[in-house]
Formats: C-alpha cells, sequence, structure tokens
C-alpha cells in the first residue's frame, strides 16, 4: 500500500517504518522533528511539515494516493501534560483532527492510531481488557481518549475502517543497533536506567515503594518496540483482507517491578548507579498489564522479543550506540 506515517521520525514510528518497508509498502512520511530525527527515516520519502498546518496536510494528500495513514505523531510525557494540558489538546487532539479531515476528504480506506492504555486511568482491575471503561486522569490519555472517540466517530460516518492499538509501557531497541529511543529528557524507566548506566544520569529515584506488590513498587507490562511495530504492520494487512475495526491493547500480559527492572539494567550492564527511594507520585496505579487475548487471536500477532532480558539488553546497546553518536557530533 502507500500509506501516510505522521510522526514516523519519532521512536516508535521509526520502528514501523522500517517493518512496513520490510513488508514492501510504499511510505511517506510527515514528521514536524520536534522529537524526531531525519536519520530515523530509514525508508519512504520524508516530508518536513506539522499537522497544525492543514494546509501542509492538504498538499502531501493531493500529491499522493494514499491507502493507509498510521498515526504517531503526538506529546507522550504525562506530568507535562498535567503542567501545559493545552498543548496535549493542540497537538495531540486538535491535530488529530486536521489529520481526519484529510482522511475523510480523500477516503482514505484504512487508519492505525496509536493509542495508550493511559485511557484507562485508575482501574480496579490490574489486567485490563479493551471493553474496560476508559477514564483517564490527565491530558495526556483525556486527549488520546477524544481521538479515538473521533476516528471511530468518522468511521460510523464514512468508509474509514480503523485499528486502533493501546501501547503498554514500549521499551527496548532495534536488535541491529539501527534505531531506538533518542527521545530527549525521556521519562520511561528503562531509558533512564540505561541513562544511568552510561553516565547522562547521575541517579534516579523510585516513586513509591509501599504499594501492594511484590517488592512494594509498581508494576508495569513492557512490550519491545519491535513486537509493537509489528503490530502495525498486522493491522494493516488485517485490514486489507477485510477485518473490521479493532481496538486492540499491546502488551504481553505480565509485568515487572520498577525494582526488577532496575536490578537487570545493573546485572546486564555490570554498573551500579545510585537510586532514590521516593514517595509515590499522583496517579500511579500499583499494577497495570494487558490482557492481549484479542490483538492475538484477530492479528495473529505474537511476540517474538517477549523477555525483560532482551528487552534491557537492546536498550543498552542503543543508548551507548546514541551517546557515541552525539559525542561524535
Amino acid at each position: 500500500m502507500k500509506v501516510l506515517v505522521t510522526g514516523g521520525a519519532g521512536y516508535i514510528g521509526s520502528h514501523v517504518v522500517r517493518q512496513l518497508a520490510q513488508a514492501g509498502h510504499d511510505i511517506v512520511v510527515f514528521d514536524n522533528l520536534s522529537t524526531g530525527y531525519r536519520w530515523a527515516v530509514t525508508a519512504g520519502e520524508l516530508v518536513v511539515g506539522d499537522l497544525a498546518d492543514e494546509q501542509a496536510i492538504d498538499d502531501v494528500f493531493s500529491r499522493h494516493r494514499f491507502e493507509a495513514v498510521l498515526h504517531f505523531a503526538a506529546n507522550i510525557v504525562v506530568p507535562e501534560s498535567v503542567a501545559n494540558p493545552l498543548k496535549y489538546y493542540s497537538n495531540n487532539t486538535r491535530n488529530t483532527l486536521n489529520l481526519l479531515k484529510a482522511v475523510e476528504k480523500y477516503d482514505i480506506p484504512y487508519m492505525v492510531f496509536s493509542s495508550t492504555a493511559a485511557v484507562y486511568g485508575m482501574p480496579d482491575e490490574t489486567v485490563l481488557t479493551e471493553d474496560m471503561p476508559l477514564a483517564p486522569i490527565n491530558p495526556y490519555g483525556a486527549s488520546k481518549m477524544m481521538s479515538e472517540r473521533m476516528i471511530m466517530d468518522l468511521s460510523a460516518a464514512s468508509n474509514l475502517n480503523y485499528v486502533i492499538l493501546r501501547y503498554f509501557n514500549v521499551a527496548g531497541a532495534n536488535p541491529e543497533g539501527l534505531l531506538g529511543q533518542a527521545t530527549p529528557e525521556a521519562t520511561h524507566l528503562i531509558k533512564v536506567a540505561c541513562e544511568c548506566v552510561t553516565g547522562q544520569r547521575e541517579g534516579m529515584s523510585v516513586f513509591g515503594t509501599d504499594y501492594d506488590t511484590r517488592d512494594g513498587t509498581c508494576i508495569r507490562d513492557y512490550i519491545h518496540v519491535e513486537d509493537l511495530a509489528k503490530a502495525h504492520v498486522m493491522a494493516l494487512d488485517y485490514m486489507s483482507l477485510g477485518g473490521e475495526s479493532q481496538v486492540l491493547n499491546c502488551g504481553y500480559g505480565r509485568g515487572f517491578t520498577v525494582h526488577e527492572v532496575i536490578d537487570m539494567v545493573k546485572r546486564k550492564s555490570g554498573v551500579d548507579f545510585p537510586v532514590e527511594l521516593a514517595g509515590r507520585r499522583a496517579g500511579d496505579p500499583a499494577a497495570l498489564m494487558a490482557d492481549n487475548a484479542r490483538v492475538r487471536e484477530v492479528l495473529g500477532w505474537s511476540p517474538d522479543h517477549d523477555d525483560l532480558e532482551t528487552i534491557v539488553s537492546t536498550a543498552l546497546e542503543w543508548e551507548h550506540r546514541w551517546l557515541a553518536k552525539r559525542q561524535a557530533q
């Protein structure tokens, strides 16, 4: 297919672009490079543009006969969304609306949307199904929930079919070292711990040690970025064969505590670093894991990297490469 990938120069989008190219798709990446990089676009054409610019969106749609849109472009830092909510409603929700106007105008049949487990908020359950009520507790989650609803409503009123993928905790890097998380000031646990290993941070904090978990710290479901990317390619195949619109969780269905993750990073790197124990952060559930039965059944998806050691090893290797790359510039 001829596909448009918004945010395809970013962490997850770039991994998906590479897999789309391997599957034979013809790709145009649309990215404002605010958190992405030109070098991360390993296939297709890069158009530097912003989804706030409706004319730029129309220009790229008018020049290409897209059959599908994969929409990654968004701000994703939860604490920032609380401090600056309008940035998130502008860049995530309004810009999705701008994109959907073009999807409707040019009658695009397929869309894959990058969503998040943050739409579930603070559920009582620890293993989450797609049918659970949506109750986001921060503007990031709310902005994604609103985008989901707009996509569903447009689908009901048009020929658009969609697959919405709700990510749990994405981590790791391309095993060949070609791509990885290069986001500045990242807040993801494994990325932060790897930056401590490479000396980019002096240490890190653990927020909350009194949860009702096996060691008192939060449990999260970590999914390797390559397995997540695979789900996007399979979603396109599924829709092209006549599959109906779906909302699918993307996770492994099991979790690790914060202490377990940090211990794995220290063990794989052989580097110790200071870890400060701090109080709980507001809005952190004790445990969140995906029920992934639906993505397995609907797409036939199964993970290739379902192993914390693998996730951490690829993240560490990438972090060393990324630091060396910056130091050489």
